[in-house]
C-alpha cells in the first residue's frame, strides 16, 4: 500500500489509533531491494529501483505520523527474510542458499536497515522490530545487523511457532531462542523485547511459560542483568486455519480449543505471566486477522489492571 495506496493506509492505521493503541506498526514488514525491483509502476514500468526506494519509506513512515496521536509510538516493521521470498517462507524458514546462514541472513538484514538510515528515518520512530523470525541463525544476524548499522532505539525480536510443537520451523527450542536473542553472541546488541507473534492463541500459555523460564535461568546464571520486555501478538484466530486453495479462513469443527473470546483468552496468558514476575513489561497486540476492533476489546481487558 506504500506504493499503491498510502489513502487506504492512512485509513487503516487510524482505526487502530482510534482503538488507543500505544504502539503502531509502519507498514514495512515486507520491504526488500528485490521486492521493489519486482513491483512495477507507471514511473518505473521494469520495477522499482534501488535509489528510488526511500520515497517510498518515506511514505510509510509519514503515513505512521500522520495517523498517531501524542500517546503513540511509532514501531518500524522489518519481517524476516522468508517473508520477501515468492512464495513466502516466515513459516517455514526453508531459505535459499544465498541466505542460509547467519552472515547470508546478516548481510542482507543490513542492506535493509541501511536503506532506512540512508532515507534519514530511523531517528523518526521509538521501536524498530524484527518478526515472525523462523530460524536461530536469523535471530543472530538481526542482532549483528542492528549493530553494524548503528541503530539505537530499542528493538524487540518476535519469533513465530506454526506447527503444534513448540519450536521454531528450524526445530531450535524457546530456550535456544531466548540464549539467542539475549546472550552475547557475536557481539549483538541486546534487544529490548523478546517474544511471539503469528502464532496461534492457544500455543501462548506453554510456550510464555517457556520463554519465562529460560529468561529466570540466564538471570539466575548471571548471564544476563536484567529481563526484557515480553512481547505477544498472536494471531487472531481461535481454532480457524486459512486454506491458500479456497483463500478463506476455515474453523475445524471439534478443535478441542478454548471456545473464550480472543482477547480473553490472550488477557490471561499476560496475566498469568505478570504474576510470575519474570519480565520487566508487556507489549501485547494481535497479528492475522485481528482487526482494530479486536484491538479495542483486548485493551478493554486492561483497563482495570
Amino acid at each position: 500500500m506504500i506504493v499503491s495506496d498510502p489513502p487506504t493506509l492512512l485509513s487503516c492505521q487510524r482505526d487502530f489509533v482510534a482503538a488507543n493503541v500505544d504502539v503502531l506498526l509502519t507498514a514495512t514488514y515486507q520491504v526488500s531491494i528485490e521486492g521493489f525491483a519486482r513491483t512495477k509502476t507507471p514511473e518505473y514500468p521494469d520495477g522499482i529501483p534501488r535509489h528510488a526506494i526511500p520515497t517510498f519509506l518515506r511514505t510509510a513512515v509519514e503515513v505512521a505520523e500522520k495517523a498517531k496521536t501524542e500517546r503513540t509510538a511509532i514501531a518500524l516493521s522489518l519481517g524476516p527474510y522468508g517473508a520477501c521470498m515468492i512464495p513466502g517462507q516466515e513459516y517455514s524458514g526453508a531459505y535459499d542458499a544465498e541466505h542460509n546462514s547467519e552472515d547470508g541472513l546478516f548481510r542482507w538484514h543490513l542492506e535493509r536497515l541501511q536503506l532506512f538510515a540512508e532515507a534519514d528515518l530511523i531517528p523518526r520512530v521509538q521501536y524498530v522490530t524484527f518478526e515472525t523470525l523462523p530460524r536461530l541463525d536469523e535471530i543472530r544476524a538481526v542482532r549483528r545487523a542492528v549493530r553494524e548499522a548503528g541503530i539505537t532505539a530499542p528493538f524487540w525480536i518476535a519469533c513465530v511457532f506454526p506447527g503444534e510443537t513448540d519450536t521454531l520451523p528450524d526445530g531450535s527450542s524457546v530456550q535456544q531462542v531466548v540464549q539467542a536473542a539475549l546472550g552475547d553472541v557475536n557481539d549483538g546488541v541486546t534487544p529490548w523485547g523478546i517474544g511471539i507473534n503469528c502464532t496461534k492463541i492457544h500455543k501462548l500459555a506453554g510456550l510464555v511459560e517457556k520463554f519465562g523460564d529460560s529468561v529466570t535461568e540466564m538471570r539466575t546464571a548471571g548471564q544476563i542483568p536484567d529481563s526484557p520486555s515480553l512481547v505477544l501478538y498472536p494471531d487472531g484466530t481461535n481454532g480457524e486455519i486459512y486454506n491458500t486453495t479456497t483463500q478463506v479462513w476455515e474453523k475445524k469443527e471439534n478443535a478441542g480449543h478454548d471456545s473464550r473470546p480472543w482477547e480473553v483468552q490472550l488477557a490471561q496468558v499476560v496475566r498469568d505471566a505478570r504474576a510470575k514476575g519474570q519480565f520487566k513489561s508487556y507489549l501485547v497486540g494481535g497479528c492475522c486477522k485481528a482487526s482494530h476492533y479486536d484491538i479495542k476489546k483486548l485493551g478493554e481487558q486492561f483497563g482495570t489492571d
